[in-house]
């Protein structure tokens, strides 16, 4: 076994900054599937987000800086993190190794670190200041990098839910080709209005906040569109569109056969445009194909009834003709599931070749009636995808069905990557803690790596 991941390890390596409160930690708490068990390996990292090993078999982590306001990337050496670099811009979404090189990609940029540590942003000016960013690369085989581009909006329309509005007035969502729009409008109370009366404003898709649509508007396509899988050089350059319509492509990787799968994060019931009940995706992509963003969610329309809210208006289509017809992704997963960061599974000792093993961050927002129930059946926990068949199952969770922070128990909370290490251990990372009632808030050094094994 590589002395570097030894699972002897003691288990409480701690980073420098570690608070006073604990995380409560407790495997047992636990459900994973007969024949395997689970352990802590690394606790107190704060809101982890990424992690990877070298080619010297040494953990490398990324913290988002969603509490400390400080992103930094931390390589794990003799029992203690060391800090290779820090004063990314917040978050840091992911990152990647190649020949020495680490790529980091963080909001709006994506930067590389040589093995002399010298910095250098490789890419930069991406429409990141909405509700999703860039990120994690991925390496192809044809020696290019690709990474996922997220949306400014739920569902292609700015509206009272976008609390950025008021630092970037003008973002709004790009298409990744010529579209031509049916023209909707969608009410709500002006957030640019500071006193004064109350007052309604009108915006349309594709618009900035404030704009509305005309009959029929077309809107041009560019490259680094809302919604895309962008590809270029190892260096940087000729960057390009290889994909669009997503949601949010939280997550990517090639399995062996070279080809390219996505964790695709669906629409939510909040907005001028909410849509509920939309599956998370996993897609295997395609190039120059659109995958159905702001229209279509599993394939279908987002007309169909089962995507109305409780109370609220049907959705429409805002796209007049779609680019193509919309692909079935490769597996779903229910609503809010929060799918992030996968791996392929290619020791058969572990289990059955092939399959994918992916992270659930669970509901992001909490449903107004605070009801627990509706949290225990997604997220917080990491599934099963059968490649033969597409089919998800349960592979760990907690015995209640919740996020720790629900039950206070010892278990999962917000877990948000997968990878399998040099030893054949399957490694999960944690980003912390929430306070108890507010899910988007995750307590400082609370984020965790487990461990997985087979017995």
């Amino acid at each position: 076994m590589n002395q570097k991941i030894d699972r002897n390890l003691k288990r409480n390596v701690s980073s420098q900054n570690i608070n006073e409160t604990r995380r409560y930690l407790n495997p047992s708490d636990i459900n994973v599937s007969a024949g395997y068990a689970i352990e802590v390996f690394v606790q107190e990292l704060d809101s982890p987000i990424s992690m990877l090993f070298d080619q010297d078999g040494y953990l490398i982590i990324a913290e988002s800086g969603f509490t400390s306001g400080n992103p930094r990337v931390l390589r794990l050496v003799n029992g203690r993190f060391e800090v290779i670099a820090d004063g990314f811009n917040i978050p840091i979404t992911g990152i990647n190794y190649l020949n020495g090189i680490i790529y980091i990609s963080h909001r709006g940029v994506i930067s590389t670190i040589n093995p002399s540590g010298e910095r250098q942003n490789i890419i930069a000016g991406l429409p990141s200041n909405g509700d999703y960013y860039n990120s994690r690369v991925v390496i192809g085989s044809d020696n290019k990098l690709y990474f996922g581009q997220g949306t400014a909006t739920n569902s292609g329309v700015v509206g009272s839910d976008n609390d950025w509005v008021v630092s970037f007035p003008l973002a709004c969502d790009y298409p990744g080709d010529y579209i031509l729009l049916n023209g909707q409008n969608f009410a709500s109370n002006n957030m640019l209005t500071i006193g004064g009366p109350r007052e309604t404003v009108y915006t349309g898709a594709f618009s900035p906040y404030g704009v509305p649509n005309g009959p029929y508007e077309v809107r041009k396509g560019f490259v680094k569109a809302s919604g895309s899988i962008l590809r270029a050089n190892l260096d940087g350059t000729n960057l390009e569109l290889y994909a669009w319509g997503f949601r949010n492509p939280s997550y990517m990787r090639f399995d062996e056969l070279k080809r390219l799968f996505v964790s695709n994060n669906g629409y939510e019931d909040r907005g001028s445009r909410p849509i509920a009940n939309a599956l998370d995706e996993f897609f295997l992509v395609s190039h120059g194909l659109w995958y159905g963003w702001p229209d279509f969610s599993g394939g279908e329309p987002v007309t169909a009834t089962k995507f109305k809210p409780e109370g609220g208006a049907q959705p429409e289509l805002l796209i007049k003709q779609q680019p193509n017809p919309s692909p079935r992704p490769y597996a779903t997963f229910p609503a809010n599931s929060g799918i992030m960061g996968f791996d392929f599974n290619y020791n058969e000792d572990f289990g059955p070749y092939g399959d994918v093993y992916i992270a659930e961050y669970g509901m992001r927002r909490y449903l107004s009636n605070r009801d627990m129930i509706s949290y225990a059946n997604v997220g917080h926990r990491i599934s099963k995808i059968d490649m033969k068949t597409g089919e998800v199952s349960t592979f760990a969770i907690n015995k209640s069905g919740l996020a720790a922070s629900r039950t206070l128990e010892g278990g999962f909370d917000r877990l948000t990557d997968v990878i399998f290490g040099p030893d054949g251990a399957m490694y999960i990372l944690d980003l912390g803690s929430n306070i108890r009632d507010t899910p988007n808030t995750v307590l400082p050094n609370t984020g965790v790596v487990w461990r997985i094994y087979k017995l």
